[in-house]
């Protein structure tokens, strides 16, 4: 069956996802690609918002399940050099859309899942920036070829997450941890770095995107990528309901906001820049994993976004977006369209 791996995959990462909120993640957060770095970014003192701050194991285990699962299968390669510093903007502009919506397409669904839903908004908008950006993908954009490197690159960031790792078991005092809110809400640290381990070394092999499966059936009409998310849905679905944790409103939702054109913006601006990337945070975490060291830079983009974000006010909260948070999703909005513009005119030139 072509599609039963990523559908696995997606089922466990469901049941994963609502098993880490009844084990102390945060409500409709067992799993949020966006908001982990944000908090990871928080407790290296990137940003100084106290209630999101903690070094999760989750994203730890992210990288190095999918670096281990690729040495296995021989999939690990160092490559890089398409377009880094495009990239990280482009990183860093995701974040700003996810923190307005107030998490990462993975996220997106879960908070759907739960009956969350404010979140239709943001499918809707990450849906109309994904079909933005195909439609510079079928004029000829691209960020370019990569290049085989040296493997000391490809394991700099898991090498980083191992850091990550000693420093959250150590609790040195120059890192922060939230004593209240989101941050201070977390599974077990065992638990949550094995469940991390384990998406890791299966969204490496499964390739789950949900940025991917959206353009794939907007290009080449594939569902494939697509299924994983659906997967993720009905299983988180079925498993909220049984644990209680299902509600069906706008309102009354953990971290959610209902301003309704913030939601679907910032998801746009997310999927937009997505989708010139190649791929969402989970995927460009998973691919830092395996040796790809331009992921590794649009991962540093989404942490130095987050860590932005909340210095500047720019993150929305439970009370909605602020002017701040408004204008970084337009001016967000303005570059990544100039980034895709000025790209397919530098093709048609050298053409």
């Amino acid at each position: 069956m072509k599609h039963k791996s990523i559908i696995f995959t997606g089922g466990i990462i469901g049941i994963l996802s609502v098993l880490l909120v009844k084990l102390g993640n945060p409500g409709n957060m067992g799993i949020c690609v966006a908001c982990f770095i944000r908090d990871i970014a928080g407790a290296l003192g990137l940003h100084r918002a106290g209630v999101v701050q903690y070094i999760r194991p989750e994203i730890i285990g992210f990288i190095i399940g999918a670096m281990i699962i690729s040495l296995i299968k021989k999939e690990f390669r160092a490559r890089g050099g398409s377009s880094p510093f495009i990239r990280f903007i482009l990183g860093f502009f995701v974040m700003i859309g996810a923190l307005v919506f107030l998490g990462c397409p993975l996220r997106l669904i879960l908070r759907l899942a739960s009956g969350d839903l404010n979140a239709i908004l943001g499918l809707v908008g990450f849906t109309v920036g994904i079909w933005i950006g195909t439609h510079f993908l079928r004029k000829g954009f691209t960020l370019g070829r990569n290049y085989s490197q040296s493997k000391a690159n490809g394991f700099a960031l898991p090498i980083i997450s191992i850091g990550l790792l000693i420093l959250l078991l150590a609790k040195p005092t120059f890192i922060f941890f939230s004593e209240k809110g989101p941050g201070a809400a977390h599974a077990p640290l065992l638990i949550a770095l094995g469940a991390g381990l384990l998406v890791g070394a299966l969204a490496q092999r499964s390739r789950m995107c949900l940025a991917g499966g959206i353009r794939d059936v907007f290009l080449i009409k594939d569902i494939h990528l697509l299924a994983g998310f659906i997967s993720i849905f009905v299983v988180a679905l079925i498993a909220n309901s049984f644990f209680g944790f299902f509600n069906l409103s706008f309102v009354d939702q953990p971290i959610s906001h209902t301003d309704a054109i913030w939601n679907f913006l910032g998801m746009l601006l997310a999927g937009f820049a997505a989708v010139l990337l190649g791929g969402c945070p989970l995927r460009q975490t998973i691919m830092a994993g395996e040796g790809d060291t331009d992921a590794a830079i649009t991962f540093m983009g989404l942490l130095v976004g987050a860590a932005f974000a909340h210095n500047f006010s720019l993150a929305a909260t439970p009370a909605g977006v602020g002017f701040n948070g408004k204008l970084a999703v337009i001016i967000g909005i303005i570059v990544v369209l100039s980034i895709a513009i000025s790209n397919i005119k530098s093709i048609k030139k050298l053409n």
